[in-house]
């Protein structure tokens, strides 16, 4: 799924030859899996595309689960990846905070239709900009028109302000400096700062912390062992994971961005999860295990991405949630997610196929190297 791209607004590619004294190791001999087409992909993905590692974990038409890795976790130890390995999982963690967002719905605690306003008084005010005439459904869908605050400090964010902790106001305030981007309801244009307001929403409606919430919610309730939200100053990965990377410019050498601290992206980014814990989510998610069926009826209710958004053709967008049509016909159901050091495309299906694919650089280090991925997505879960 393209959504990634956008989400973090990232441009540029690092050229093959830039990565090859780094990836020299990341051959197809250090891989785990069944020999199949997910697994060949996988290699091509480090051979050829130069990602120093890639991560998946599926679950086949007859609901048998496989966890697949290739290249090294490390490009100075020439470890070996993890199986299941943690990433941060970016972007996937809006749709969680969704999930959150149409429970309270569900319980009768938020409306849909409702104003900001009506929770947040007098938060939501700026160029263009008014709480009185934006809609949670608007937050959740990307049609607010709220400009992108990630627009305005990715360059801080991958550089020195790496270590730097911002509390959830603060990121609100950087977008609330700039002009609306349209009218409420009048467009689309993905939004980070639209899941920053969701997630001062969830917390204003409970008074309790957002990630207590997505913890008891979401992550406890459907089982997922490792996946988690960071607390305040914890910038590590708790348990084994493959190192992320970032080229600072195309061209430049592959930077080790493991450790960081990840409030800069709190309700819209935060999570570290697993390619297995993130089809699980998923697959719970269609399954009707979070939501009322009214809920996630309305989750699975899309409108259509504008073609200049960059995504892949015939993406549409609900709430926190993307659908993208699969080559051998039907939907895949997911998000994405990409981050400092990460890149994670989840996608599940509606007769239970379930695959998430994460490589460990947010750049890819060739021009076709996310398209590849995106590919290999749809690929795994069209094979017979």
């Amino acid at each position: 799924m393209a959504l990634v791209t956008a989400a973090l607004a990232l441009g540029g590619t690092l050229p093959a030859s830039a990565g090859e004294s780094q990836a020299s190791a990341t051959s197809a001999t250090q891989s785990h899996g069944p020999r199949d087409v997910v697994r060949k992909g996988m290699e091509r993905l480090v051979n050829d595309d130069k990602f120093p590692a890639v991560l998946a974990a599926t679950i086949d038409r007859e609901g048998r689960s496989r966890n697949y890795t290739a290249g090294v976790a490390d490009l100075t130890s020439k470890a070996k990846v993890p199986v299941d390995g943690q990433v941060r999982a970016g972007s996937n963690t809006k749709s969680f905070t969704a999930t959150v967002v149409l429970q309270l719905v569900g319980e009768g605690k938020v409306g849909l239709d409702d104003r900001v306003e009506k929770h947040l008084p007098g938060l939501l005010r700026g160029d263009g900009i008014d709480g009185r005439d934006i809609r949670v459904r608007q937050l959740l869908q990307h049609t607010s028109g709220l400009p992108n605050y990630t627009d305005f400090m990715l360059e801080d964010v991958f550089g020195e302000g790496r270590h730097t902790y911002r509390q959830p106001r603060e990121l609100l305030d950087i977008a609330l400096k700039h002009k609306a981007k349209f009218a409420p309801g009048t467009s689309l244009a993905y939004s980070n700062t639209n899941y920053i307001v969701a997630g001062l929403l969830i917390e204003k409606v409970t008074g309790r912390p957002l990630a207590e919430q997505i913890t008891e919610r979401v992550i406890d309730r459907i089982g997922l062992r490792h996946t988690y939200f960071p607390g305040v100053g914890d910038e590590s990965i708790r348990e084994a994971h493959p190192r992320g990377y970032h080229a600072a410019k195309p061209g430049a050498p592959l930077e080790d961005v493991t450790v960081l601290d990840p409030s800069w992206g709190w309700a819209a980014g935060q999570l570290i999860s697993t390619p297995r814990d993130l089809n699980r989510f998923f697959s719970a998610l269609l399954d009707g295990k979070l939501l009322k069926p009214a809920q996630l009826a309305q989750m699975r209710t899309t409108v259509k991405v504008p073609a200049e958004a960059g995504y892949a053709p015939g993406t549409r967008f609900g709430l926190g949630l993307s659908s993208t049509p699969l080559s051998c016909g039907g939907l895949m159901w997911g998000h994405g997610g990409d981050t400092p050091g990460y890149h994670s495309t989840p996608g599940v299906t509606d007769d239970g196929r379930a695959a998430t694919i994460a490589v460990t650089a947010d750049f890819a280090p060739t021009a076709e190297g996310f398209t590849n991925v995106d590919a290999l997505l749809d690929t795994t879960l069209c094979k017979k």
